[in-house]
C-alpha cells in the first residue's frame, strides 16, 4: 500500500471515541492516543507499536498515561484502562483509509473491549507535538532519532501552546544533530544512580512478588523465535531471570556484550505469551537493564528491558490471527 500509515486518525473503540496520531519509524510506530467525550473531557496516552507494511497487520498500546482532563463516570466501560489493539491497514476506497480491528485491555489479555473502527483525517481535534511531524514527515521529520526526541517531549509536563513555538518553520533537515536542535527537543536529565542492597530471594520469589511493567507486544509469525540478550550499556554485572508463561527458563545469566540466545517453537506456544525478565542482582550500576533482540520469522524487533527490586519488564509475543487476538 503506497499510502503512508503516519498520520491523524479518528474514529471509535468499543464505546469510546478515540484520536490516533500515528508515527512510523522503522517498522515500529509510536505517537498519541486521545480517548474522549469532548475537546476538554478526555485521557492521553503515548503508544508504541509495530506495522507490517507486507501484510498490512498493526498493533499498538497505551504506554503512558501523559493526560487525564477526564470527568468521573466518563468512561464506564472500564474506567479507561489502558487498551491494546490489533488492526487490518486497509483501503476500501480511492480517497478512503481504515484501521479496523478490535480492542483489548492492554493488562489483561483476554478481555476483549470492543470493535475497533478509525478513518484518516486531515487535522487533529487535539493539537500537541506530533503535528509538525505529520506534517513534515515526507520533508524530514521521518528521522528516527528526530522521532525519538519528540516521544520524550511529550512524556515531560509542558503547554502545549508554548510547545508550538519551539516548533520550526523551516523546512526540516534529514542531518541528525541539526533536527534535535531546530525541534529544541531535549531528554529529562537522568538522576544520578544509587546503589540498592540486594534481598535474598529465589528468581521464582522474585517474579511472584514484583510488578510487572509492559515494555513490548511483539507480533508471532513464522515457525520460531530466537531471543538474544546483551546488556543494555556499561558492562556491569547484570544478573537476569527469564520466564515464559510463568515457567522459568533460565536464571543467573550475567548479560554481556555477547548475546545469550534461548529458542521457541511457535507451536509450543499460547495464542498470547508473556515473557518476564527478572533482575536477580542490580550489577554496579542500577537499575538492571537489557537489550533484546527477538527473530521471530524474517522481521527482527528490539526491546529495551528495565527491571529493578521492585518491577520487572513484560514482553508479550502474541499470535498473529486479526480474527483472534489475542483472545479467542
Amino acid at each position: 500500500m503506497a499510502q503512508p500509515i503516519t498520520g491523524v486518525w479518528k474514529g471509535s473503540t468499543g464505546n469510546h471515541k478515540v484520536e490516533l496520531k500515528i508515527i512510523k519509524s522503522g517498522d515500529s510506530i509510536t505517537g498519541t492516543a486521545y480517548y474522549y467525550a469532548s475537546a476538554s473531557n478526555y485521557k492521553r496516552y503515548s503508544i508504541k507499536g509495530y506495522f507490517d507494511p507486507k501484510s498490512n497487520d498493526v498493533i499498538w498500546w497505551d504506554d503512558v498515561l501523559i493526560e487525564d482532563k477526564s470527568k468521573s463516570g466518563v468512561f464506564k466501560e472500564n474506567g479507561g484502562a489502558p487498551l491494546m489493539s490489533v488492526a487490518d491497514f486497509n483501503c476500501p476506497g480511492e480517497d478512503e483509509l481504515r484501521l479496523d480491528g478490535n480492542s483489548f485491555l492492554r493488562d489483561e489479555k483476554k478481555k476483549l473491549q470492543g470493535t475497533l473502527n478509525l478513518q484518516k483525517k486531515g487535522s487533529p481535534l487535539f493539537p500537541d507535538e506530533w503535528d509538525w511531524v505529520i506534517n513534515n514527515y515526507t520533508l524530514g521529520a521521518n528521522d528516527p532519532y528526530l522521532i525519538d526526541s519528540v516521544a520524550k517531549f511529550s512524556l515531560q509536563p509542558h503547554d502545549v501552546a508554548e510547545a508550538k513555538k519551539t516548533i520550526p518553520q523551516k523546512e526540516v533537515t534529514h542531518k541528525h544533530e541539526q533536527a534535535v536542535t531546530n525541534t529544541m527537543f531535549t531528554a529529562p536529565p537522568k538522576e544520578e544512580a544509587k546503589a540498592i542492597p540486594v534481598t535474598k530471594l529465589t528468581p521464582e520469589e522474585k517474579f511472584a512478588s514484583r510488578k510487572r511493567i509492559l515494555e513490548q507486544v511483539i507480533p508471532v509469525k513464522g515457525d520460531s523465535i530466537e531471543l538474544r540478550f546483551y546488556d543494555n550499556g556499561e558492562i556491569d554485572g547484570d544478573s537476569i531471570a527469564f520466564f515464559m508463561n510463568s515457567k522459568l527458563i533460565f536464571k543467573h545469566v550475567m548479560i554481556t556484550d555477547k548475546a545469550y540466545s534461548v529458542k521457541f517453537a511457535a507451536k509450543d506456544l499460547e495464542e498470547d505469551n508473556e515473557a518476564v525478565m527478572v533482575a536477580e542482582n542490580l550489577g554496579s550500576i542500577p537499575p538492571n537493564t537489557a537489550l533484546m533482540i527477538a527473530i521471530v520469522g524474517d522481521k527482527q524487533y528490539e526491546a529495551h528491558l528495565y527491571a529493578d527490586e521492585n518491577s520487572s519488564a513484560l514482553i508479550r509475543f502474541v499470535k498473529e490471527d486479526k480474527t483472534s487476538l489475542p483472545g479467542k
